[in-house]
C-alpha cells in the first residue's frame, strides 16, 4: 500500500499558510519525505463583493462531526484517484472580513500533474460537498450563500472524467 497521510483542520484562528506547506513534505514519520516532488497549494480568501453588493464580513457555521468526516471522505477519494502522499485541507469558521484567508488546500506527490489535478479536485469538492454554511453581511442586510451551478458542473466533469 503506498505512503498516504492526511489531516483536515477546522478552526477559528488564522491559517498559517507556511506551517501547511512544510506540514505537507513530511513523511509518516515526520522527517522530509524525499520522494514528494511536487507541493501544489491553494488558498481561498473572502472577497469583498459577490453577487454585485459588497461584503462587509461573512460568518461560517458547522457542525463538526459531518464537516470533518464529509472532508476526509473528499481526500481518501483524490487519494484514491491520484498517487499522492500528502493531503491537507484546514478551513476557518467564524467571523471572517475580505481579504482574510478561508481554506487551505494543499497536495504532494511526486509528480506536478498528480498534485495540480488532486488539488483542484479536492477543493471544487469542498464547495459542494463539504457541510458548511455561509452567511454574507452586505449593508442591506444578511443572506446565506447558495451553492453555484459552475459548481455543481465542475463535480460532474471529474465524475465524468475521473476513473474510479
Amino acid at each position: 500500500m503506498k505512503e498516504f497521510s492526511c489531516s483536515v483542520i477546522v478552526q477559528k484562528k488564522e491559517i498559517n499558510v507556511n506551517n501547511e506547506i512544510k506540514l505537507l513534505k513530511l513523511s509518516k514519520e515526520k522527517t522530509i519525505n524525499k520522494k514528494i516532488g511536487a507541493t501544489v497549494t491553494f488558498t481561498g480568501s473572502v472577497r469583498e463583493s459577490n453577487e454585485g453588493d459588497k461584503i462587509t464580513s461573512m460568518f461560517l457555521e458547522h457542525y463538526p462531526e459531518m464537516t470533518e468526516r464529509s472532508i476526509y471522505k473528499i481526500l481518501a477519494q483524490a487519494q484514491i484517484k491520484w498517487p499522492i502522499f500528502n493531503a491537507r485541507v484546514t478551513h476557518r469558521i467564524g467571523l471572517l472580513t475580505p481579504g482574510e484567508n478561508i481554506v487551505f488546500v494543499g497536495v504532494s506527490s511526486s509528480h506536478r500533474k498528480a498534485s495540480f489535478e488532486s488539488c483542484e479536485y479536492i477543493m471544487d469538492y469542498l464547495k459542494t460537498q463539504a457541510l458548511f454554511w455561509k452567511k454574507e453581511m452586505t449593508k442591506e442586510g444578511a443572506r446565506w450563500v447558495k451553492a453555484k451551478g459552475e459548481d455543481d458542473a465542475k463535480v460532474k466533469f471529474w465524475e465524468k472524467n475521473i476513473e474510479k
